[in-house]
């Protein structure tokens, strides 16, 4: 008999997590602590469970801009080596204590500048960090592997020194590039040539679109900019059609998206938060699950929408009815889409995800 879908339950399921904000993951305690090191003073709030709430709120707002201010405060007390080291091995931890067995964590390095740090600085203590808490992961009993996305901000200049530092980090665990940010004017093909350098280099990318902008910004990182996945795409759902009497008309973008598996990073309770879909029933993964899109199930932010993978999964149980084999196959549409060797994906999907759907559903 299947195990029943409980919480816990689904805590123990083996995931694979692909779109997580390391600026946007942070312990509210961290944050706390933090400030306090650096005398920084603009905390709503120092209890810890106060602020968790304040971010909570402040990002539900049904606003994209309004939601990337909170990231003010996280990014305001990460201006150290010692600070990156140590947020990013609490989320290492806090992942493989969620049940994540593999992760890919973005950040933008460039937002770590302002202190004087160097971006190879930043760079080197985000990775000190994941490797710090992946070995106190082991301790624990846990296994996870963390991959790191660089990010470009895309309202900035220079996203192409940090491709190049995406490329050249790429052996010590930088596993891919992605452009972050508001999307509404600010395309993906402002970066053309940075896309073009990736390709030539045989890196990885994904691309943010799709969320506050519509088809225009998931064509062109499809199509212009040549994206092996998208983050969050939920806008897709604008090029499919459902008649009355359940008839479905996929249109020519949605079915080359679908026809080529370009991995969807969706991201349920975060595009509630900021209006790229009325309600987690409503949102559009439902649908594009059942059509077989490659569907992906991501946190986005755990601090500032409150969630973790569990709960993201456990909202989906909810709205939809789902079961341990719908949980296993957007586990393996994400290991698939993963940013790390064949070999490696594999092994993941054989030795780790199978077998421990298959003891939930035995």
């Amino acid at each position: 008999m299947a195990t029943p879908m409980s919480p816990d339950a689904i805590r123990r399921a083996p995931k694979v997590l692909l779109h997580d904000h390391l600026d946007g993951g942070l312990r509210p305690q961290t944050v706390i602590e933090l400030a306090d090191t650096i005398g920084y003073r603009d905390l709503p709030t120092t209890d810890p469970a106060q602020l968790g709430t304040w971010f909570r709120d402040a990002a539900d707002s049904g606003s994209l801009e309004r939601y990337l201010e909170t990231f003010a405060h996280t990014c305001g007390v990460m201006q150290s080596e010692q600070a990156l080291v140590r947020v990013a091995a609490e989320a290492a931890e806090d992942l493989a204590a969620d049940g994540v067995v593999y992760a890919e964590v973005r950040y933008a390095p460039e937002l770590f500048e302002p202190s004087g740090l160097s971006l190879e600085q930043v760079v080197q203590a985000v990775q000190e960090g994941f490797r710090l808490g992946e070995r106190r992961a082991a301790e624990a009993g846990r296994t996870i592997r963390v991959g790191t996305l660089l990010c470009a901000m895309r309202q900035n200049e220079g996203w192409l020194r940090i491709a190049e530092l995406a490329v050249r980090y790429r052996d010590e665990g930088v596993v891919g590039f992605d452009i972050a940010g508001p999307e509404a004017g600010f395309p993906p093909t402002r970066g053309r040539d940075t896309f073009e350098y990736l390709r030539q280099q045989n890196a990885h990318f994904t691309i943010h679109a799709g969320e506050a902008f519509g088809l225009p910004s998931i064509w062109e990182a499809v199509q212009h900019c040549g994206a092996a996945r998208l983050g969050h795409g939920v806008r897709i759902v604008d090029d499919v059609k459902v008649d009355p009497d359940g008839s479905v008309h996929i249109g020519r973008l949605a079915g080359f998206v679908r026809d080529r598996r370009i991995p969807l990073e969706m991201c349920p309770s975060s595009n509630v938060q900021t209006g790229a879909a009325k309600s987690i029933a409503e949102h559009p993964i439902g649908l594009l699950t059942k059509l077989r899109f490659r569907v992906t199930v991501n946190t986005d932010n755990r601090l500032m929408s409150g969630c973790s993978m569990s709960s993201e999964f456990a909202a989906l149980v909810d709205a939809f009815g789902y079961g341990w084999s719908e949980l296993q196959w957007f586990t393996v549409n994400a290991m698939k889409s993963a940013f790390i060797g064949f070999d490696e994906r594999l092994a993941l999907i054989n030795d780790v995800i199978k077998p421990g759907y298959a003891a939930l559903m035995d």
